[in-house]
């Protein structure tokens, strides 16, 4: 295990909040329904509205837009309605993309797509041998990667990212199937290297988790289970602004008190397949 990282938040010394240019990758919920259960936000019996799913969408992207991002579209397939959920599609750092390897078979088709998506980009595709979900349970931070397992991907597959990327890759476990993905209870706020920052949901974690989180983020932001249940910390940050759930309230007031921007939307239809700001969002590091 690599050196405690300490940072101080204390109001007066914390790092300035600057925002860093970010590239990253959308789809359009063009066919976006809920037609099966793979996690527990998702009812099929529950009526979905593909128009308003593709409004609150919209604004996401303009969001990113307004924010000076470098914002790159692949196209949605029809019968792939979970594709609008871009940061499952891969992992993408130094110019080489991690392919995934969905548990799922719905949600299988969608790993080509990306891997073809980035060869085309001009990304180094390195094609995935263990099952895992992308930017979903990877998540840079510094210069290592926190990955999640216990539920969608496979913890060796972390060993597969650490041999690819030759960084650090820290395994994190999962238990509570509400947080099924690793960005769903962890939000990356600053990832500069030497003012890591980041929040999350202690009751996602088993206890040796919770430990490694504890011992590495001593300043982290604990966000309460209120706004964890609207996925508050599938969030995405550049720095200085973080796009939020709209209805994160107490999360966006910590944010404001650590010196973020915080810009809440509503993705509430998304929300009804299990996503939010971060699933939406994969980032692209050349």
């Amino acid at each position: 295990m690599s050196s405690v990282i300490q940072t101080d938040e204390q109001p007066g010394t914390r790092p300035e909040r600057r925002p860093a240019g970010r590239s990253v990758l959308m789809c359009r919920p063009e066919h976006f329904s809920v037609v099966y259960r793979i996690n527990p936000w998702m009812d099929p019996a529950q009526p979905t509205d593909t128009s308003l799913a593709l409004e609150q969408w919209q604004v996401l992207h303009d969001t990113y837009v307004g924010l000076g991002y470098d914002v790159r579209l692949i196209d949605p397939i029809a019968g792939l309605p979970d594709m609008v959920y871009a940061a499952n599609g891969g992992f993408v750092i130094d110019g080489v993309a991690y392919g995934a390897k969905f548990t799922h078979a719905e949600r299988q088709p969608e790993g080509p797509a990306y891997m073809d998506w980035f060869r085309e980009a001009g990304f180094d595709v390195q094609v995935p041998e263990e099952v895992n979900e992308g930017e979903g349970d990877f998540l840079l931070v510094g210069d290592g990667i926190l990955a999640g397992t216990g539920f969608r991907s496979h913890s060796l597959s972390h060993e597969e990212l650490a041999r690819i990327s030759g960084r650090e890759v820290v395994t994190l476990r999962l238990v509570n199937p509400s947080f099924y993905h690793l960005d769903t209870a962890v939000a990356v706020l600053d990832g500069t290297p030497g003012q890591e920052h980041i929040a999350y949901l202690p009751s996602a974690f088993d206890e040796a988790s919770v430990g490694v989180l504890q011992e590495r983020f001593p300043d982290a932001i604990i966000v309460n289970e209120t706004d964890a249940a609207v996925l508050g910390l599938n969030s995405f940050s550049d720095g200085c602004n973080v796009v939020i759930a709209a209805r994160a309230t107490d999360f966006e007031r910590q944010l404001r008190e650590h010196g973020y921007n915080p810009i809440g939307v509503d993705l509430s239809e998304l929300l009804l397949g299990g996503g939010g700001v971060k699933c939406c969002t994969l980032e692209l590091r050349r």
